[in-house]
């Protein structure tokens, strides 16, 4: 740590940054751990332990991570107007505590049964992975069974009663509760009240942590971009930890123990963010000062809105509905407000600023696949050895994006200074047309991978979905962390909050219509395992042919336009 003088005056800094950022870097770091690692189980987990559908399953994750990203704008204007970065931060952060929490309250899941001449099995599963097998079971009796395109196939010798190889049978499933003293525990009840609890806690957090990192920031310092590089490596890091650690765990050993080490991040988190508080130098208080009542009251404003994200999470088909008019509808009315409140130079950035949030939609609805698709593909498509002997799990590939975060962060804020100082970076929209392409590059990557490479149990080599990560990974770096770093260049000091809210927003819109891209890669299952993997793996090229083709002519579009775009920016780069 060393001291350097900026502005006048002496600043502590870290590697020559403000020392806030060790303290954000650390929190966001584990926030991020504890939101990714029950992001890389939480589809996989819904389709094998509450065996929800595909559409279902995609549907739910789509319209929790669209709450996600969409409380934050109301979160950013309850910090710009009265809290203060600081006390918002504190108060999503608890609210996230107790919903990672929650969800390592997984219970006994749902059951599926079928008929069988008028006999009702119930259908259950033994082992994990590769090894997890299906029995039907009655009285104790346990038969061997499995599922194709051509049916249900039973080992004759298994004895099981009243089957032939053409019976009709029937598909039904119940959730399967516990009793304690007379009253029902509805676990899938218990996993909206946490997805809800998370969602008001990154409400109140997201958009006001990444504020603070640039606060730290005077105007024109040229260390913001790679201190947003810095921040946005600690997001990865923890990302890339928690997908390994609790994607294994999840996967391995149990769900409630991936979930409960995701709730233990987000305790450390909490606890690095208060223990460091100090080192933000005022830069995140109230605008004014404010009462211990007045803050209590939005401890329990906060709790009241779990209740309607506790209902709306549950509601996917009225969020696919909505959401693509409702977002839309605010996103006009923040461009109404730039045009009508501001003018000059602070007009046409803020315009740019909007133009570039929009096609950051395009971006996000195509790299979210990742949790929803991409999850689903892993585990049911993708050959997952890592070498002979070694393999991962399905929630662990979601560490490849992370990981080459890690890895390629600071050589990109390294190389963005180097070009700068050489008068060779590209603009920010240039940026944002190099990362649409290279989202959509990934997605050929991957179905050269299906069309060409696939073995005939319709598994996909693992390096194929490594690299569509390594080409939406380097994506992200020329779009996501100049993305953050533009908003607040962009934005006038007193709307801040609200411009980093609308950067969340086109997230929320993204996340909905990724979920709606998502629904059409969805297969026939039973008891979670796919019937047919090759029908399967055809709908996977299909649709990520058609979503990478949307990512280059995007990208293509918007580098034809960034001239414009680049003139409004004024002296912003």
């Amino acid at each position: 740590m060393t001291d350097t003088t900026a502005g006048g005056g002496a600043e502590k800094t870290f590697m020559g940054h403000p020392r806030g950022l060790v303290t954000l870097f650390f929190t966001e770091m584990w926030e991020r751990f504890s939101f990714y690692g029950m992001r890389a189980l939480l589809v996989i987990y819904l389709t094998q332990h509450f065996l929800f559908s595909d559409d279902k399953a995609q549907g739910l994750y789509g319209a929790y991570a669209a709450l996600v990203y969409l409380i934050p704008v109301i979160g950013g204007v309850i910090a710009d107007r009265f809290l203060g970065s600081r006390k918002a931060v504190t108060i999503g952060a608890v609210f996230l505590v107790l919903g990672h929490f929650g969800m390592a309250f997984e219970g006994n899941g749902s059951v599926q049964e079928i008929t069988i001449a008028g006999q009702t099995y119930d259908i259950v599963s033994e082992g994990r992975g590769d090894a997890r097998q299906l029995f039907l079971e009655n009285n104790g009796q346990q038969f061997p069974v499995d599922f194709t395109a051509e049916g249900m196939t039973v080992d004759p010798s298994a004895g099981l009663p009243n089957f032939t190889a053409t019976a009709d049978y029937a598909l039904s499933t119940r959730p399967d509760m516990m009793n304690i003293g007379g009253m029902s525990i509805p676990y899938e009840q218990i996993l909206y009240l946490s997805l809800a609890l998370i969602i008001i806690g990154v409400g109140f957090l997201k958009a006001n942590i990444s504020t603070t990192v640039g606060a730290l920031y005077g105007e024109n310092d040229p260390r913001r971009d790679g201190g947003f590089t810095i921040f946005y490596m600690g997001i990865n890091l923890g990302a890339f930890l928690a997908t390994l650690a609790c994607g294994y765990l999840g996967q391995t050993y149990g769900w409630k123990y991936g979930f409960g080490l995701a709730g233990i991040g987000m305790t450390l988190g909490l606890i690095q963010y208060l223990m460091g508080q100090k080192h933000l130098k005022g830069k995140a208080e109230p605008p004014k000062p404010i009462s211990a009542a007045f803050e209590g009251f939005f401890w329990i404003l906060g709790l009241l809105a779990v209740i309607p994200a506790w209902l709306l999470v549950q509601q996917t088909e009225l969020m696919e509905q909505a959401l693509p008019i409702l977002v839309p509808v605010l996103f006009a009315l923040v461009l109404v407000f730039a045009l009508a409140g501001f003018k000059g130079l602070e007009r046409t950035q803020m315009l740019a600023a909007l133009v570039m949030v929009f096609f950051s939609v395009i971006f996000w609805m195509l790299f979210e696949q990742a949790g929803s698709s991409l999850s689903l593909f892993a585990e049911r498509n993708t050959d997952l050895t890592v070498v002979p002997g070694v393999t991962m799990t399905a929630a662990q590939t979601q560490s490849f994006n992370a990981g080459f975060i890690v890895l390629l962060a600071l050589p990109f804020s390294a190389m963005w200074i180097w070009l700068a100082k050489r008068k060779m970076e590209p603009s920010t929209p240039v940026k944002f047309a190099l990362g649409l392409i290279q989202v959509g590059l990934g997605f050929f990557v991957l179905v050269l991978g299906a069309t060409q490479f696939a073995g005939s149990d319709y598994q996909v080599p693992l390096l194929f979905l490594a690299l569509l990560y390594l080409l939406h990974t380097t994506g992200e770096l020329f779009l996501s962390p100049v993305g953050l770093s533009m908003i607040t260049k962009l934005s006038p000091h007193r709307v801040v909050g609200l411009m980093m809210g609308v950067w969340f927003l086109s997230s929320s819109l993204a996340h909905i219509l990724a979920a709606i891209i998502a629904q059409q890669t969805s297969s026939d299952t039973v008891a979670g395992q796919v019937v047919d993997l090759g029908a399967q793996l055809e709908t996977y090229v299909a649709t990520f042919t058609q979503v990478g083709i949307w990512g280059i002519a995007a990208g293509v579009l918007l580098l034809a336009i960034s001239p414009f775009l680049k003139k409004w920016m004024g002296d912003v780069r």
